[in-house]
């Protein structure tokens, strides 16, 4: 079935979280279908606090959340979904002289998996299919950033869960390690649900069936990748200096100015980015943007 068109796996309405005298999400309502889907949003949008929600790390305030047919609202509901969760947190929680097998059978024990034997072959099934078998007996302070990343993502597959929280899985990997990480994440979009928290609009066009802005905890934008694209179709111009009205403006390795906003009469138009329509959705949030 058409990820596009297939039923909501994950149903939000008006979530609402409070931090004190900061409303980290203010009525967040949204749609899930399996396949990717990737969440934008700068620095204090609420995109790590909304996945801690869906993740059942924190209740929200108020509104509503429904995943995988489940109610986290209630204590046998929560556990349900729990069961079919995968969950990688921006920080994941390593124990630096645990090796990778222990670290990923660690986790396998709290998602209650018993059976030693079972328990055990998961494992090693979740290592593999992120390509770390060689090193599974290695001391996880011995491992790269990118192949922590991967033990992490290994330890959120366990269970083969049918829906799967990413907050910033490529944040600080190189190029190699992004786009090995990338392969990984699409493989695991293929029949589950994929939330992805990410500042990167690339790992988006790449992998991203569909696109959710977040800003000041609300949702600016939900829809495809190309539908986000299309909003900054003829506001993106060319220009020879930098233009004092643009939305925002950087110059190009070409000595030329790039502008998003409200074109002049006669401007040199551009073919407008995902970023482009992106830095247009957040609606004035966004900074001018200067280099």
């Amino acid at each position: 079935m058409d990820p596009l068109t297939e039923p909501s796996t994950l149903r939000a309405d008006g979530l609402a979280l409070r931090f004190g005298g900061t409303r980290a999400l203010d009525g967040v309502s949204l749609r899930l279908t399996r396949g990717v889907t990737g969440l934008l949003g700068p620095n204090g949008a609420g995109k790590t606090t909304l996945l801690r929600v869906l993740a059942t790390a924190v209740p929200a305030d108020d509104g509503r959340f429904t995943a995988l047919g489940h109610d986290p609202r209630t204590a046998a509901g929560r556990l349900a979904l729990r069961r079919e969760l995968g969950y990688l947190p921006q920080t994941p929680g390593f124990h630096p002289d645990f090796t990778a097998f222990e670290f990923v059978d660690y986790v396998a024990i709290l998602k209650e998996l018993t059976d030693r034997g079972a328990r055990h072959r998961e494992v090693r099934r979740v290592l593999d299919a992120v390509d770390l078998s060689d090193v599974r007996g290695k001391r996880l302070k011995r491992l790269s950033g990118g192949m922590r990343q991967r033990v992490a993502l290994a330890a959120a597959l366990v269970g083969d869960p049918g829906f799967l929280v990413l907050d910033e899985p490529t944040v600080g990997l190189d190029p190699e390690q992004r786009m090995r990480f990338r392969d990984l994440i699409a493989q695991a979009g293929e029949g589950r649900t994929v939330l992805l928290s990410t500042h990167q609009t690339e790992d988006v066009a790449m992998l991203c069936h569909r696109v959710v802005v977040l800003a000041g905890g609300r949702v600016r934008f939900e829809g495809t990748p190309a539908e986000l694209t299309a909003r900054a179709a003829g506001r993106v111009w060319s220009s020879a200096e930098r233009a004092p009205g643009a939305l925002a403006g950087w110059r190009t390795g070409m000595g030329t100015f790039r502008n998003i906003g409200a074109p002049p009469a006669g401007a040199d138009l551009l073919e407008p980015t995902l970023e482009d329509g992106y830095l247009l959705a957040l609606d004035g949030e966004s900074a001018e943007v200067t280099a």
